[in-house]
This record gives structure tokens, sequence and C-alpha cells, in this order.
């Protein structure tokens, strides 16, 4: 937990400073830069004798997200960064994560003829924190066990092929060449799961390669004055299983809705259905109010 966070606020600092220095100087003006970090916290209490029923808590999670753009002629080189780390603390439990996510991706486009571009990319994505599964066995009592950390799973895709881009806001990635590679670096999930696979890498390894079709689609866009849409969708299909259970989809919208200069709210859910995690769909929501900063050098178009 300390660590995510010194992380997430070490880089807000450091990325802070650099786009600092843009607002004093004048800005590179193939470079658009653009920093947002904030920190949302919850909190609810109950006196003992409430009728309506409750459980105190609070919770808190931070965030930084990250873009840096180059364009010249017909090349474009983007960067985007997402961190972002979270806690709750419910009653009569312990400090448990409610939020852990780290995602970057690097693309350099070539634009052949509106709307096509030929890309290259590289996309990471893992988590900070150690990750529990919180249970109750037959009796009764409070089973915990341990199924993922830092790089299990972590997940490195380089991908080739054509991305369709009519507008600024709406792009969709075509990866007919990519490679990917799922990283379990932890064995000793294996030992406390009983399992002698886990995330679709085997037991005594810390790497699995793929050679997959990549299908990514995104959405940004000021849907209403102040709300914004984000979503993105990804696809992957295992060239040699091309079956249920070589197929990859993941499906992230966020709402966000500004409330002044700094204060916002948002919502977030992520759809995920991947065979090497669970045969089964999986669903995360999150809702945040809260603090956010944002630092750019250059103007967002209406």
């Amino acid at each position: 937990m300390k660590k995510a966070l010194t992380v997430i606020l070490f880089c807000s600092m450091i990325t802070g400073n650099l786009l600092g220095q843009n607002d004093t100087l004048q800005p590179p003006s193939k470079w658009k830069t653009k920093l947002q970090t904030g920190l949302n916290i919850n909190q609810a209490s109950f006196s003992d004798n409430w009728k309506g029923g409750g459980v105190n808590s609070v919770s808190w999670n931070a965030l930084l997200n990250a873009n840096a753009d180059y364009a010249s002629g017909k090349y474009e080189w983007t960067n985007d960064l997402e961190m972002v780390y979270g806690n709750v603390k419910n009653k009569d439990q312990g400090v448990r994560k409610n939020a852990d996510r780290i995602f970057f991706e690097s693309k350099l486009s070539y634009n052949l003829r509106k709307p096509w571009r030929l890309f290259f990319s590289t996309t990471f994505m893992s988590q900070f924190d150690v990750g529990y599964d919180y249970k109750k066995d037959i009796n009764g009592a409070d089973s915990i066990l341990r199924i993922s950390s830092f790089m299990s799973p972590g997940y490195l895709t380089e991908a080739l092929g054509f991305e369709y881009k009519p507008v600024e806001w709406f792009s969709a990635q075509f990866g007919v060449g990519a490679l990917r590679q799922t990283f379990v670096t932890d064995q000793s999930l294996y030992d406390t799961s009983g399992n002698q696979k886990l995330y679709g890498v085997n037991k005594g390894q810390v790497m699995r390669n793929q050679i997959v079709f990549q299908f990514v689609m995104e959405m940004n866009k000021e849907i209403m004055k102040n709300v914004t849409l984000k979503a993105r969708y990804l696809g992957i299909a295992d060239y040699q299983k091309l079956n249920g259970q070589g197929f990859v989809h993941r499906l992230d919208v966020n709402i966000i809705a500004r409330v002044n200069k700094y204060i916002n709210t948002s919502i977030g859910t992520v759809v995920l259905y991947d065979f090497d995690q669970d045969k089964d769909v999986q669903f995360s929501q999150l809702l945040n109010i809260g603090i956010l900063y944002n630092l750019q050098n250059y103007v967002d178009k209406k």
C-alpha cells in the first residue's frame, strides 16, 4: 500500500514539475502534454442504535493519468500512463484493497491515407499490491487466499497493424501481428492455490508467449457540458486457440462529471472475460467524488 501511494505521488510531482516548466517557457509546438492527479475519500459512520442499518467505513484512492503526444508530418507518437490505487476499511475488518491498476501504452503511427494509419504499439498492464480472495469456510470463519501481486499477473503486448481514426475522439486498432507475454513472477501463488497453472503460465515458469490478434477500440469525448465519457475495449484472440478459451475481452468505461475546477465525481466499470483467469465474466465498479488537478500545455477542442 505505501509503495503504491509513494509511486503515484512521486510520478505526480515529477510530471507536474515538467509540465509546470512548460507554463513559463514556450512549449514545443509538436508536443502535447497532460497530467491529471487526484485523491478521492469516502466515509460513513452510524450510531449503535441506527435502525436503518449500515457499516462504519472509510475508503480512499489516489490516481495519476499522464499523456505525452508528439506529432510531426505524417508521424504521431502517443504515450498514455494510468495508475490508480485505493483501500477500504470497514468496521470489524482489516484494510482491504478496492482499486489497483497500472496501465501504460506507447504507440507510433504513420498516416497512410486519412482515416487509416499504420501503427506499432507496446502495452503494459499489472497492479501494485497483493490481491486476496476473502471468503468464509464451512464454520463461518474468515478465509483469506493470496491470489495475485505485482507482475503476477503482468501483461506486455507488442502489436503491429492498422488504425482507423476518423475523428480525434475515436479510434480502432487492428493488431494483425501481435506478441503477448503473460508474467507470473510470484511463484508462491502456486503453493497457496494448489494449481499447476495460473493465468495461463505453468508452475516453474515466469512467462508465457502468445501470437495473437489484438483489437482495441477507444473513445474519449465530452458527451455534454462538463461530462466526459472515456471507454476502451480490448479484444485478443490467440491464433493457436481460436475457441472460447483463446479469447480475452475487456471493457473499461469511465464517466467523469466536473463540478468545478478542482472537484469532480466519476463512476467507472470494468467487464472482463479471460478464460486463463476465470471461466466466468468478471465485473467491477467504483464510484468516486474528490479532488482532481489538471495541468496541460494545450487547449482541448470542443
